[in-house]
Parts: C-alpha cells; structure tokens; sequence
C-alpha cells in the first residue's frame, strides 16, 4: 500500500499520523509512506525521527482578520495546492490520510483534484474548520470522540475510532511506581504532580507554575514539570532572579520536553496540562486526574470541549485561562491532592472513557477502502 500522510504544526496532529503509519507498516511492512507538511512545525523533527520521509509545502492556517501578512498567507496555501498536486503525481499513493489541521485542506483538495480518495481523522470534540470543510468529499471521518459524530452533518460516512497514541497504561505495581519515583529524586510521601502544556509548552501555565515555586507553595506535592523547549530558558532565568537555581530545587524537576511520557504519565499521581484532543486521549489511557486548563485561542475553542467531557465524568478539574492564577492552581493541587483514594476513583473514571485496539480499527477502515479500489 503507498500512503500519503498529511500533518502538521503540533504533537496533537503529527503524533496520530506517526500511529497510524506505524499500524500500516506493521500490519503491510511492503508499503510505502510519506509524510507531507511545512517547515514550520514540530513534523521536521517528529515525522524523521519516526524513520519516515516529510516533504514539505507551504501552506498557513487562515486568521478571518483582514491584514496583508494573511493575504500572501492566503496567496500562498492557494499555491500550495499545487506542490501537494506535484508530490501526489509523483509518489501515486492509493490512499491520502489527512489527520487535522490546515496542512489537510492543500493536500486533500489536491488528492480529490487527483482522483485520489482521503479519509480524515479528527481528535477533537468538535471538529476543526479544516474537517468541516473536507467532510464532504472524505471517503470517512474517523472521529476520536463519539459527540463529534454530530457536528459532521455533511460527512458521507464517520466511524468513531478513538485517538492513536503511543501512550498506554503500563499496569505498575506499587513497589515499581515507588522505585521509579526515587529513581528521579521523590519521594513516596507526597503525591506527584505531572506539569506539561502540550508539546511546545503554555506560557500562562508556566507564569503560575514559576510563580508557585517562587513563593514555595508546593509543600504538600511534588513537581514533575515540562516546560517546552522554546520557553525553559525563560522559566530558567526568572527563578534565577530569585535566586532559585533550577537544578538544584528538591522535590521539583523541571525540564524542556519529557520524552518518556509514558513512563512519567503513568507513574505522576496527578495531571496539569492543556486539553488538546492527544493529550487527553493519553489520559484517559493511562487512568489519571487531570487539572485541565484549555488553550483559550484554539479553534472554536475545541480544548475547553475536550476537557468538559472528562469533568462531566467526575475524571478531571477545568480553570479556564482566563481564571488561571497560582494562587488557583496551588488551591485545586491541594484539594485534590489530600485524598489519594478520591484521586484514585477520579483516574478510575478517567480511564473508562479510554478506547481499545484504536489503531486496529483505524487499520480495518483503510482497509476497506483499499479493498473497494482494488
């Protein structure tokens, strides 16, 4: 099977493409995959660490504001149809797979110009303009929440799949997850708090989070905080004023990027983080508490979406951005971090909104198709 793959910007876009491709070459290790998106985003890093080829087009997601940086924006995702049309009649997938995102509106409109048939999967809640705008031509919409089915009203056929991810429950022991913890520097006493804002780090997640180690707020917790690779050097030399030498603060580890998330996720007593549609996905796998703060400027505002199906489920906590202060965190930490048993339940409930065999079923559905074409 050759497959082109079309993802972009984040972790939350790529990271499903990087699953399903890998569900590909494990199940048809003769088929061919490439990668196609922008030099922009975290694909020129992820996409070739995975062991796959990205190519690349320049393509921009659209702002409605009026302003000539959007018009040659504009000017240029036009044209950007055309090298996807290029990189299409060079390479002859039999199948596009577009997982969110702008990078999918170039690439599938040039895969329909091409006669190639696409599917789509969409991880939020609500949907993005970009799926909305392709449901219409998709072979599927594979949807990685049920609510979404409804807000597809012109999709041909949507199939509700779940969300790939590498991140999945590894079952520890007590004694495993204790000998992890002092494996870092913690102890067994305090719960441990899992800090992240998706894959390039939250700016006012990081402000409170700065702001709580410099008052010493967090005697009754632990710290395990991902700061993102962009914005640690800032997170760095703000504590260095005051006189805080990062490296050497116990009971708190704070880092650019955590690249054995798995590992961390499942042995961290409690969650903070965003609410894009893989991080909470990862959640549910894993079966934690989560304190959700949603990125307030992300489409249709999706993440606060996100977040609300896991707090109507008794799974998570949600201070939206606009409330967010240490002094609220700090509180919310404390309140759930005083009764373990409650925190448990609370991951109990998360991990009975997770998934089973998602990439599996994402595979029966190309298949499908593949098996129509052939």
């Amino acid at each position: 099977m050759k497959v082109v793959i079309a993802a972009a910007g984040t972790g939350g876009h790529i990271n499903p493409g990087i699953a399903i491709a890998n569900k590909i070459m494990k199940e048809e290790p003769n088929s061919k995959i490439i990668f196609i998106g922008t030099k922009r985003g975290l694909e020129t890093n992820l996409v070739p660490r995975a062991g796959y080829e990205l190519k690349t087009i320049d393509s921009y997601g659209i702002s409605r504001e009026l302003s000539l940086k959007n018009i040659k924006r504009l000017a240029k995702t036009i044209h950007s149809i055309t090298e996807a049309k290029n990189i299409l009649k060079n390479f002859k997938p039999d199948l596009v797979i577009g997982t969110g995102g702008y990078i999918c509106i170039s690439v599938c409109t040039a895969a329909k110009r091409l006669k190639i048939p696409y599917i789509i999967h969409e991880s939020n809640v609500l949907p993005g303009v970009a799926t909305k705008m392709l449901s219409k031509n998709a072979e599927k919409i594979l949807v990685g929440f049920e609510e979404a089915k409804n807000r597809l009203p012109k999709a041909k056929k949507i199939v509700f799949t779940g969300t790939p991810t590498k991140v999945k429950k590894l079952n520890l022991t007590k004694a495993q997850i204790d000998s992890k913890k002092q494996e870092l520097g913690f102890t067994q006493e305090k719960p441990l708090v899992l800090v992240f804002g998706g894959s390039q780090g939250a700016q006012s997640i990081n402000i409170s989070m700065t702001n709580i180690i410099k008052n010493t707020m967090n005697t009754n917790y632990q710290i395990i905080w991902a700061a993102g690779p962009e914005q640690y050097e800032k997170v760095k030399q703000d504590l260095q004023k005051e006189n805080i030498d990062i490296d050497k603060l116990k009971g708190i580890k704070v880092m650019p990027y955590i690249y054995n998330m798995e590992e961390i996720m499942n042995i961290a007593d409690l969650i903070v983080s965003r609410s894009g549609a893989m991080t909470v996905t990862e959640i549910e796998n894993v079966g934690k508490p989560a304190i959700f703060i949603p990125f307030p400027f992300a489409a249709e505002n999706h993440q606060e979406y996100n977040a609300r199906v896991l707090e109507k489920q008794g799974a998570a906590k949600v201070i939206l951005d606009k409330n967010l202060t240490a002094e609220a965190l700090n509180a919310t930490i404390n309140e759930l971090a005083k009764d373990r048993s409650a925190l448990e339940q609370m991951g109990k409930n998360a991990h009975k909104l997770s998934t089973e065999n998602v990439e599996d079923k994402i595979y029966e559905e190309i298949k499908i198709i593949k098996n129509n074409k052939a």
